[in-house]
């Protein structure tokens, strides 16, 4: 699953964050977890992690003796048809050079 749409015109690597987030918002991802998804740099990981958190899309929780981060409820697209649609088309525009 992706990001809402409206999130997606931010840099590539905080959309990558993003779109890491989302698919694993239930249980949140730590720092290591995002950057082998994302497959970024921890610079550049870091970099994206306090954008993000500086305009409150993500949550970032203390979990024991982990460091768990999650998307904003907002970030996360809503379950429909219409959603599947949208991302075949999100994904069709960002493969294609326009």
């Amino acid at each position: 699953m992706k990001a809402r749409p409206e999130f997606r015109d931010r840099p590539a690597v905080e959309v990558a964050v993003l779109d890491a987030l989302v698919d694993r918002n239930e249980d949140g991802m730590t720092v290591f977890e995002l950057r082998s998804h994302a497959e970024v740099s921890i610079h550049d990981l870091e970099d994206a992690l306090e954008s993000l958190k500086a305009d409150g899309l993500i949550e970032v929780e203390e979990s024991g003796n982990r460091t768990v981060i999650r998307a904003d409820e907002r970030v996360i697209p809503e379950t429909t048809a219409d959603t599947d649609e949208t991302s075949f088309f999100e994904e069709l525009r960002e493969r294609l050079p326009f």
